[in-house]
């Protein structure tokens, strides 16, 4: 009887799954992807994305008719990439434009200045505070809008203009209140700058929020006359360069702050963010020159002292797992081989690890300087120490005698006469000569004569 052999079931693989292969089952097809295209309605305006099933012919320039909220509205193939954010629900096309929808926008576009200055007079009429910028007809002509703009904050209440207009003109009449900056697009003109054409009437799509803090990052004088385009807001180009500025500002130093460059030890003066760059001030007094740097020639000194300092207390706890970023973790890693301490240590630039290896050394002195005078102390200390066979006498304090007289050799409080009553003869002066210190024995004659 033989033992039946047993196969070893195949684990299933990537490679197999139909996303790879291509093929599906019956029940489980993927649902095809949408085409999107982008469609335009005003020559730069914005982008409206549309579904292209069963258009796979369009190209860009091409008109079609699609429906909007506003109704049914031409408009032209701008661009084939689909939306950054895609959701979904996309309409679709309904059609292509043909030559009698042509001649038909071509008609009401003619007929919208006569109708802007009409309800610009019926507008003066009733004393409204708008100005009519713009009248717009819709490809066939049954939608009318006229475009507004008010220097109130409040909503100005145009329901008796729309009535008036009601009567000219058999449409549906729409009044539509636009900012400053789309009133400037409108009008078109020459810019602030002194540019032939504004940027949004030349390729602006969209506005985008702009503040004060624009300007303050890129150090531009806030003077409003210098910051404020013809809408009389901010200009748009305050946000062309901001984000490179926001990511320079992120790598480069601070201003004033104390940096090490190859020239020395210096001072930030000016910060050159499109360049990636820095005016450092190198030097004191008359010989402090003016130098540029860029980045990768500065050493971030006020960084390192702080992730030494941060080293120095113990408290990082990630030398282990080595993502360690406080600097302890290259020194340990130098000694004991870690992998640690020359990761951070290769992401710094040339000059910073020459600093940090100078910087190294000098602690490592510090270090060893506490221990050399400890034991310079230990020496003097033993050395003062009294020996036990040396025995010294107590010392007496100096016994100090009255002043006397030099002319009478008396004392101050005793008068001349008081020598004789005392029985005591009085003292000659102090004789100068007699205070010399012998000589030597060697030098000094015999008292017999001889030598």
């Amino acid at each position: 009887m033989t033992e039946a052999t047993t196969q070893p079931v195949k684990e299933p693989s990537m490679f197999d799954s139909p996303e790879w292969t291509g093929i599906y089952p019956e029940t489980a097809k993927p649902e095809p992807r949408q085409k999107l295209v982008g469609i335009r309605f005003q020559p730069v305006g914005k982008v409206y994305h549309y579904n292209q099933a069963g258009f796979d012919d369009l190209k860009a320039g091409d008109w079609v008719v699609v429906d909007t909220v506003r109704g049914r509205q031409m408009g032209q193939v701008a661009t084939f990439k689909p939306p950054k954010d895609p959701q979904g629900g996309y309409k679709k096309i309904e059609r292509r434009a043909t030559g009698r929808d042509m001649a038909m926008r071509h008609y009401y576009e003619g007929k919208e200045l006569e109708a802007m200055i009409a309800c610009r007079a019926e507008s003066a009429a009733l004393n409204l505070p708008i100005k009519i910028v713009r009248a717009e007809y819709s490809f066939d002509g049954q939608t009318l809008t006229f475009l507004y703009s008010s220097d109130q904050e409040e909503r100005v209440e145009v329901g008796a203009l729309r009535e008036a207009i009601s009567r000219l003109y058999r449409a549906r009449i729409e009044m539509r209140q636009i900012s400053p900056r789309e009133v400037a697009k409108i009008i078109g003109g020459l810019g602030a700058c002194g540019i032939e054409e504004r940027c949004c009437s030349r390729f602006l799509t969209e506005f985008s929020p702009i503040s004060i803090k624009h300007a303050k990052e890129q150090n531009l004088s806030l003077n409003p006359h210098d910051i404020t385009g013809m809408c009389g807001r901010l200009r748009c180009c305050l946000i062309y360069e901001y984000e490179q500025y926001v990511e320079a500002r992120r790598h480069l130093p601070k201003l004033k702050a104390v940096i090490g460059t190859p020239a020395g030890q210096g001072k930030v003066i000016e910060i050159l963010h499109l360049v990636d760059s820095v005016k450092v001030r190198v030097g004191d007094g008359p010989e402090a020159r003016n130098m540029i740097f860029h980045r990768e020639q500065l050493v971030p000194l006020e960084e390192l002292k702080r992730l030494q300092d941060k080293a120095a207390s113990g408290t990082c706890d990630r030398h282990d797992s080595g993502q360690c970023d406080c600097g302890r973790g290259g020194r340990e890693g130098q000694g004991s081989g870690g992998a640690g301490g020359q990761a951070g240590k290769g992401d710094l630039p040339p000059a910073a690890k020459t600093y940090i290896q100078a910087n190294e050394e000098k602690q490592r002195r510090e270090q060893q300087r506490p221990q050399q005078a400890k034991r310079r102390d230990d020496r003097d200390r033993r050395d003062r120490r009294p020996n036990a066979n040396d025995v010294r006498r107590p010392q007496q304090p100096p016994q100090t005698q009255p002043k006397r007289d030099p002319g009478t050799g008396a004392q101050p409080d005793q008068q001349p006469g008081d020598d004789a009553a005392a029985g005591t003869q009085p003292q000659p002066p102090n004789d100068r000569n007699k205070q010399r210190k012998p000589l030597l024995k060697r030098n000094r004659p015999d008292q017999t004569g001889q030598q």
